[in-house]
Order: structure tokens, then sequence, then C-alpha cells
């Protein structure tokens, strides 16, 4: 029995490590404006019992797809909406998906057990995975389908048997993600690597083109499915928001070409060796699997540039791009596992000391860097604080003794427990820093509420984390649309005030709170609203 649970021992380690750092605090961070259209999107879906027809704040909802609200609005259902565990926990399993999968595509591609565990270790330790991975939008879905999509077309396009099968599983969570984001993983991942086994391997077309055609008939029927329901259901607002979308794709948030060029710095605690393993002419002589280095090459860059094409740019859009990434990452590791202090140059080693060396400084800085962060805070995560100093001092020790006996494992894995430790000691305390003294929910609104019997409106957009944060929806008015009751509540912008007289002549108005939801101090006001009392004059 032991020996079998030994045989598993990476995929034991894979789930401790991944549940660690994408469980601890997972309730603790803010909801972002992404989150809070999901979220509300999901509760609204609850409330309204309509699924297909989404909704923010009683609005058509059809900029993204929505598996990922469904699998939301299930958990919210099964563990309550007032739980920001329970509404995160989906995207947490996705993640799972994706860091296992990867790892399973590595073993099919070739590689070593302990090759592909290593793939997977830099993929969930790469910053913006990491992030992504507890961060309840689109991306992560629409990514982690494609993943598995893909893991099932390379069986398909590899193997002999089992086609119609892997046809169809590989045609099913294609759908899936264009169901989670449209296109977007479409040509941001599975083109890329379209492009690299073409380059590579070259696709068997005459011997699994009817496979291959089942499988994108199949992934295009369910993940057009819900476009085509809205279009048939809804035709104006769908018409409208399409051309909207479209239209940002060109006009919103532009940048230049090359962007993405550092998008190796995304990976975080990697971006040196990252680095280092985009270089092919330095590291083809050196890679056991040079074919399978090559096609990861390929498809990594491939990625990069066809993301480059698209005007609009932000750097989440580089999700995608890290997972062929992690895998392009892993053969410059095991060069390094094997031969780093045997066969590798006084350069090679330098850029090791230097990579590595400032992990190790990361431990050493980090107790005086908490100390001047915290200030007297300190007392209140003593355990926390003192713990994780202790724990990060001897990795530095571990990674310092590494770097001189040329013992690499011993580096690589101290340096995974560092990036672990510091996540796990921060993420409680970052509630507590920075924080805006101004900040107030909207919580007084709904005793108000409760204790009047009043309805709340609002003249002007109100931003999805406060549509959220209130718990339900708020109806906006416009000149033409007066509220029937004699009393109510409206939430106005600050600059808005003087629009009370023009709208409710016949009203007395007082107010009551205002609402500041920017968790730090901001000169931003798209989080702040005062709330106005509205009473009928007799």
């Amino acid at each position: 029995m032991v020996s079998r649970i030994f045989s598993y021992k990476y995929e034991l380690i894979l789930v401790v490590l991944t549940s660690i750092l994408l469980f601890s605090g997972l309730n603790k961070i803010e909801v972002n404006i992404m989150e809070a259209r999901n979220f509300t999107t999901a509760r609204e879906m609850v409330q309204n019992k309509e699924y297909l027809l989404t909704t923010l704040n009683g609005e058509p909802r059809y900029q993204k797809p929505p598996l990922p609200t469904w699998l939301t609005a299930l958990s919210g259902s099964l563990l309550g909406f007032d739980s920001l565990f329970a509404l995160r926990l989906p995207v947490v399993l996705i993640t799972f998906l994706l860091v296992f999968t990867l790892y399973f595509l590595s073993k099919r591609m070739g590689l070593t057990p302990v090759n592909s565990f290593n793939n997977s270790l830099i993929l969930i330790t790469s910053f913006y995975i990491f992030f992504a991975g507890r961060d309840n939008q689109w991306d992560m879905y629409t990514h982690s389908f494609m993943l598995v999509s893909i893991f099932f077309l390379w069986k398909l396009l590899r193997e002999n048997k089992n086609q119609t099968t892997n046809s169809l599983l590989s045609g099913l969570f294609l759908g899936f993600s264009i169901l989670s984001k449209g296109p977007v993983s479409l040509y941001a991942l599975f083109l890329p690597f379209i492009i690299s086994y073409i380059v590579v391997y070259k696709i068997p077309f005459k011997e699994k083109w009817k496979y291959l055609l089942l499988m994108l008939i199949s992934g295009l029927a369910i993940g057009l499915s819900w476009f085509v329901y809205v279009r048939l259901n809804d035709p104006e607002y769908f018409r409208i928001i399409a051309t909207r979308e479209a239209a940002n794709w060109k006009n919103y948030e532009v940048k230049p070409f090359y962007y993405y060029w550092n998008f190796f710095i995304q990976s975080g605690l990697w971006t040196i060796p990252a680095l280092i393993a985009l270089i092919y002419p330095y590291l083809k002589t050196r890679v056991a699997n040079i074919k399978e280095y090559k096609f990861s090459l390929i498809w990594t860059v491939s990625s990069v540039i066809l993301l480059s094409l698209i005007p609009e740019k932000k750097v989440r859009y580089l999700v995608p791009t890290l997972i062929p990434m992690a895998l392009t990452t892993g053969f410059y590791i095991n060069y390094l596992i094997n031969n780093f202090g045997r066969s590798t140059t006084k350069r090679e080693n330098i850029v090791v000391y230097i990579s590595f060396g400032i992990i190790a400084l990361i431990g050493i800085a980090y107790p005086f860097a908490m100390l001047f962060v915290l200030k007297e805070l300190v007392v209140d995560y003593l355990f926390i604080y003192i713990t994780s100093s202790i724990l990060l001092l001897v990795c530095t020790y571990i990674i310092a003794t590494g770097l001189v006996q040329k013992e690499f494992g011993k580096i690589l894995y101290t340096s995974i427990a560092v990036f672990t430790i510091a996540v796990v000691s921060i993420l409680p305390i970052s509630t507590k820093l920075f924080t805006n003294p101004n900040y107030a929910t909207t919580t007084k609104v709904q005793e108000l509420e409760k204790r009047k019997g009043i309805k709340t409106y609002s003249l002007s957009d109100i931003a999805p984390e406060i549509v959220w944060n209130f718990g339900k929806q708020i109806p906006r008015l416009n000149s033409e649309q007066y509220p029937s009751e004699n009393s109510f509540g409206l939430l106005l912008d600050a600059s808005d005030s003087s629009k009370l007289r023009t709208f409710f002549p016949n009203y007395t108005t007082k107010k009551l709170y205002r609402i500041n939801m920017h968790y730090r101090k901001s000169k931003k006001t798209r989080l702040i609203k005062d709330y106005y009392l509205i009473e009928k004059d007799d």
C-alpha cells in the first residue's frame, strides 16, 4: 500500500503544493472589477432563474460567454453567495486542471515523470498563473479547457487507438474553452500549438482528417451554441455588444507591437531561467529532448507573436503564453539538474548564481522588509512573522549551500519553497496594509432599506464592485422615469449633486452616506457614490 502511494509521489506533491498556493488566504483578496461582474451575473442567474440571457445589474451582459459564471453560480448556490471562498473555488479547481494537464501532457511528450513534475511546478509558481488561478474571471477557464483539448488532440495525432474518443473529448473541451471566453484561447494557445506541431512533427492529415474534422465540428457546435441562442433570442442587444467588443480589440488599451516582448518577466520566480530557455542556439546542444524543446519553444514564441498582432494588449492576456513557457523553461531547468557543477562553464554558473542568489537574498531581506511595512501591526501577526522569517532564513541557507556544493536540485526546490512560504505568510496580512481610512461599504444603505422599507436607485452607471457588495440590483433612472414610491434612496456621483434639483424638483433630498469602496487611498472616483434619501413633498 505504501509503495503504491509512493509511486504517485509527484502527483501527491503537486496536489499539496497547488493546494497551499491556491487556497491560502483565498477569501482575503479584494474583489476586483472582473470578479464583481462574474459574481453579480452568477447571483442574478440564480435569483432570476435565467441562465442563458445573462445580466449584470439587470441589464444584458453578453460580453463574455457563461460557462465560468455557470460554475460560479453552482458553487454559490451550494456553499453560499456570501462566501468568497465558495465563489473562488471553481477557478481554483480549474487551475488544478491546468497544472495536472500540463503534467500529463509532458509525460505524453516523452519527458520523464520528474521533468513533467518540474514543468508543472514552474507553471503554478509562475507569478501570473498563480495570480490568475485565484482570480475568478474568465481567463483561467478558457486556457485550462483549451489545454485539455490540446492534450486529447496530442493523443489523437500521436496514437492510433481510441481515435474517435480522443477526437470527441478534444472537441468537447475546445467547446468549453469557447464557452468560457470566445475564440481567445483558440487564437492564443490552440493556433500556436498547431503552428508548432506542423513545423516540428507534421500533422498526418491523410490518416487523421476525419477525426480532426469531427473534433472541430463538435467543438465549434458546443462553443457557438450560446452565441447562436442569444443572437436568436435577443438580437438587438447582441448586435450592440458584439459591435462594441469588436471595436475594443482595435481601439481600447492599444499598445505597440513590442509590448509583450518582456513576457518572460510575468513568470516572476523564473524570469532569468525563462529568458535563457528562449535562446535556442545556446540550449539546442544541451537538452536531451531536442525535438520536444523545439516544439515548446515555437509554441511559446508563436503565442507571443500572435498576441502582439492584436492592437488591444493587457498583461493578463499573456496567461496562455506562460503555459508553453513553463514547458520551455523546464528543458533548461532539467539541463541544470543534470549538469550544474559537472559540465557547465564558469559563465553558465554565474547565471545560476545571479538568478537563484536573488531568491536567497529575498529570504534575508524578508524579515526586515516585513518589519518596515507592518510597523506596529507586527504585534498582531507575530506568529506568522517569526515563523515565516525563520523558514525563509533556513531556505536562504539551503540555497547558499546548494550553490556552493553545485546541487541544483536542492536549489530548485528550495526556491519554490521560498515562493510558497512568502505567499502563504503575506496573503493573510495583505488586507491590513495600505488601507483606506475612508473605506465604507453599502452596509448602512442596506440597513436603512430594511428599516424604512425603501428601494435604492441610481442616476448613472454603478461600478460592478458596488453592485456586488449591495447584494441586489440597483435600477438606473432617467429623466423620463420616476419611482412610484414617495420615499426612496438614490446613489449619485459626488459631481452630479446639481442634478437633484433638475430630476426631483418636488422632492426633499437629504445626503446620508458616502460609499467609498477603494480598499486603498485613491484619487479615482469610480468606487465612490453619495447616498441620498429622496422624499416627495406633501
